[in-house]
């Protein structure tokens, strides 16, 4: 058994209650058991306890056994001199607190009922399954888990809310140049994604609208900075550009990346770094503030309709210089800019709205994604597989965040579907 166990059945009160004494034989009457700490001291705090005619409001510390609290050197902290009560599995020494006192403990083995501990080792010891819970899954109330995906989809956002305010110190502020990062990192997925981000700090969004009248002096900012027109060319168009950007290099003082950064190999053409460029190119002269644009958006299809582009006409007929393809206008695929609205667009709305106070934006985000499709990979091919589908890209958002912040960490306490599982053990006798 691991104390993030005792740690449950304190929190939620899930032992025998019948004749409830300490060690030292004092009744015991939980009248709260405290809210858990997450920071530094003891387990939980504000609890009112009674301990034989006395009511205490103080502090809970949980151990396995009572000789942890010296290994802990609790004993020599003073933030532990409040604790009123400690809870273990098992006394195996008598702990003093630092004025000689005895401190009142409470033994909890043989008081866990043993429906419970089967249900807590079967779930935290099931290793051949995706998921821990994944034999009883089916058997957890619909309308629990959908309430579960909500309330995770937020902690998600919520969570990214700090990348965005990393984001945000690095770009002294400015949520466009931020954004449009953001935007270019993802545009660089699945191989790219580091060497885009590199290109926008060589050629960030200050530079790039300097120039943002003309595509043609854009693209030769991004690819020259991106190091792809150090070759010599034998058609025209990057020629052009090689010659353009030459000149803006000397005007702008630029150092450009080294072009080995960038990932063709297995990949479909249209994923290539060179179309994205062209396609970030475009959206750089085609609209400026985008983020404040896409904070006006009324609804999905509005933010749709922004990352509707048209590349310039040399990438209609290539992937990458020098290789013809057969004509196509290359703009961003739906899929493509649903992924934009999920990873870039929802999660700076929402921080827009956190960090802002403005609640109408927070709604706006969720909204968001609750009006566009779930997304496709492997992780939710496996949820479908045990019968949790996503119905948007809120639930399957929210998927993805199960599965790494919860089942693969092992969090099945934290959890509302590990903690339907032992709420309902298969006997509590």
């Amino acid at each position: 058994m691991q104390e993030d166990f005792l740690h449950y059945i304190w929190r939620y009160q899930k032992f025998d209650w019948s004749v409830l004494r300490s060690t030292a034989g004092e009744p015991i009457v939980v009248i709260h058991p405290g809210e858990p700490n997450k920071h530094g001291g003891p387990d939980f705090l504000n609890a009112r306890i009674r301990l034989g005619d006395t009511l205490w409001a103080g502090n809970v510390e949980l151990h396995m056994r009572a000789s942890e609290w010296k290994q802990h050197k609790h004993d020599q902290d003073t933030a532990y001199d409040s604790v009123v009560l400690h809870v273990v599995l098992e006394e195996d020494q008598l702990i003093l607190r630092r004025n000689g006192e005895r401190l009142p403990c409470l033994e909890l083995k043989g008081r866990i009922w043993p429906g419970m501990r089967r249900s807590y080792f079967n779930l935290m010891g099931d290793q051949q399954h995706w998921v821990a819970c994944w034999p009883q899954i089916q058997e957890v109330d619909e309308t629990l888990r959908t309430l579960w995906l909500e309330r995770i989809s937020v902690e998600r956002l919520a969570q990214r809310v700090e990348k965005v305010h990393a984001l945000l110190a690095a770009h002294t502020g400015d949520w466009e140049a931020a954004f449009f990062q953001e935007l270019a990192r993802q545009l660089g997925q699945p191989a790219n994604t580091e060497p885009m981000e590199q290109l926008l700090r060589l050629a960030p969004l200050a530079l790039l609208r300097k120039k943002r009248d003309s595509l043609f002096q854009t693209e030769a900012i991004l690819f020259g900075q991106a190091g792809l027109l150090e070759v010599d060319w034998q058609e025209d168009y990057p020629g052009e550009l090689q010659r353009e950007y030459a000149f803006l290099k000397k005007e702008f003082q630029l150092t450009p990346m080294a072009a080995g950064a960038w990932k063709f190999l297995r990949m479909r053409p249209a994923n290539f770094p060179t179309l994205r460029i062209a396609q970030l190119a475009r959206l750089v002269f085609q609209t400026d503030r985008l983020f404040e644009k896409a904070l006006s958006a009324m609804n999905a299809q509005e933010l749709h309709n922004l990352f509707e582009l048209k590349v310039s006409q040399y990438w209609r007929t290539h992937y990458r210089f020098g290789q013809v393809s057969a004509p196509h206008p290359k703009k961003l695929g739906a899929s493509t800019v649903s992924r934009l609205l999920i990873n870039v667009v929802a999660p700076f709305m929402f921080a827009y709205g956190t960090i802002q106070h403005s609640q109408r934006h927070t709604e706006q985000a969720v909204r968001l994604l609750d009006d566009l499709a779930p997304e496709d990979n492997i992780v939710l091919r496996n949820w479908k597989k045990g019968g949790w589908v996503a119905q948007n890209a809120r639930q399957s958002q929210a998927l993805l965040h199960l599965k790494k912040c919860y089942c693969t960490a092992s969090r099945c306490l934290d959890c509302a579907v590990g903690h339907a599982i032992l709420q309902y053990p298969e006997s509590n006798l």
